[in-house]
């Protein structure tokens, strides 16, 4: 969903990454949002209210009064928002927020706001890391505030690390999806299990076995179920896909063996399950405990098939709703519909290596959708998007 609309609360701290906000009201803006801007005083020294002001086409207020007496009410600043971004939130700020030291107009609004509150945290390396700011950070989550973690890079001190304010396009994307997942709570009360990624089958403690499969789709679907208010159990291969979305339970395994056992440890509970991880069919029957020398001209490896996981899911399924993904690259559709019905199956996603943008690694994907009684084809989008329309494919299914 948009942020179109959306009343947004934007409190500017006294760090360097304010000049950043200038970017952010900008995007905002142009996405038809009504933005209202607060400082505090020590954030004049980094940013000016004219260029803040003339980008949010509001006044900006830093102090309780304005320059002819009239009152800047905190009350009303902090009722009349939809949202409130504290962004750069400096240590020194959020320590005020969570201790509630209220001694500037932007605390005062923000310990009057009855609106969710996101903090984007902006600070040194040594300082991101300290104890106090982590323990800071904490106390914000626990009263139900949104974190929106630093960024690494080179920070203003020329360190690098961890410490740079997300970017403004980062910030925005995570506004608009929670706004969305407001909108869209489909699936609360649901819980959902979901494979992504690939599995690593070892030869020798160097050497492995494995596929191109980045984890991307996976990650796609596991994100689009919490914002639709589900829990989420994802069980990932090797991937380098990270997610800080609330409502997402990951649990990182290696192998085939490794990921039907963390499976089976809660499918018997979940009321969705999705396997779009691309499992290795075939492992080495014997793993070398040393790194196999390059000794002779050809090396030979005895392989044993793999565990079929989806198949078991589907042996042993009672209530759930049992998604399967198919990567074919010929008699796509004629494989792909013997797969939905050997593996007891509720619906069977087909991509082809052969549609171009589709497949491994890529952030877009062209899909098909086969029932036992329906085919729907879908256009090349991206993986986020192509998550969506798996889960409106789901959810008609299950009012069925």
């Amino acid at each position: 969903m948009s942020v179109s609309g959306k009343k947004i609360l934007i409190a500017v701290s006294g760090g360097i990454a304010a000049y950043k906000i200038h970017f952010l009201i900008r995007d905002f803006v142009k996405k038809g949002a009504e933005v209202q801007v607060i400082m505090t005083p020590d954030a004049e020294n980094f940013v000016t209210k004219l260029s803040l002001s003339t980008l949010s086409k509001k006044p900006v207020y830093t102090d309780f009064y304005g320059d002819n007496g009239t009152w800047n009410s905190h009350v009303e600043l902090g009722l009349w928002a939809d949202v409130m971004i504290v962004a750069p939130c400096t240590s020194n700020t959020l320590s005020k927020m969570v201790h509630g030291t209220c001694d500037n107009l932007v605390i005062a609004t923000y310990m009057s706001a009855k609106c969710p509150i996101f903090i984007a945290p902006a600070m040194d390396l040594d300082m991101y890391q300290h104890p106090s700011t982590k323990k800071n950070l904490e106390l914000a989550e626990s009263y139900g505030h949104y974190i929106i973690p630093a960024e690494n890079g080179e920070l203003a001190s020329g360190l690098v690390g961890q410490g740079r304010m997300a970017e403004p396009e980062t910030i925005v994307k995570i506004l608009e999806d929670f706004f969305y997942s407001a909108q869209h709570k489909t699936l609360e009360g649901k819980t959902i299990l979901i494979t992504a990624g690939p599995t690593y089958e070892a030869i020798d403690p160097v050497r492995f076995i494995g596929n191109h499969s980045s984890g991307k789709m996976g990650f796609s679907l596991a994100e689009e179920a919490a914002k639709r208010g589900a829990k989420v159990i994802l069980v990932s291969g090797p991937s380098a896909e990270k997610t800080n979305i609330q409502n997402i339970e990951i649990h990182r395994v290696t192998s085939a063996k490794e990921m039907l056992e963390e499976v089976f440890k809660f499918y018997e509970n979940v009321d969705i399950a999705i396997a779009s991880a691309a499992v290795a069919d075939y492992a080495p029957k014997e793993v070398a405990k040393e790194k196999i020398k390059k000794n002779d001209e050809n090396l030979t490896i005895e392989l044993v098939k793999n565990p079929d996981i989806l198949k078991t899911m589907g042996e042993k399924k009672d209530h759930q709703f049992l998604v399967g993904f198919a990567l074919e690259t010929q008699n796509e559709e004629e494989n792909a519909k013997g797969k939905l019905e050997k593996k007891n199956l509720d619906m069977i996603v087909l991509n082809s290596l052969r549609d171009e943008g589709a497949g491994f690694k890529n952030d877009t994907n062209k899909i098909k959708i086969f029932t036992k009684t329906e085919k729907t084809e879908f256009d090349l989008k991206s993986k986020d998007e192509v998550a969506k329309d798996i889960f409106n494919f789901i959810e008609n299914q299950l009012l069925k």
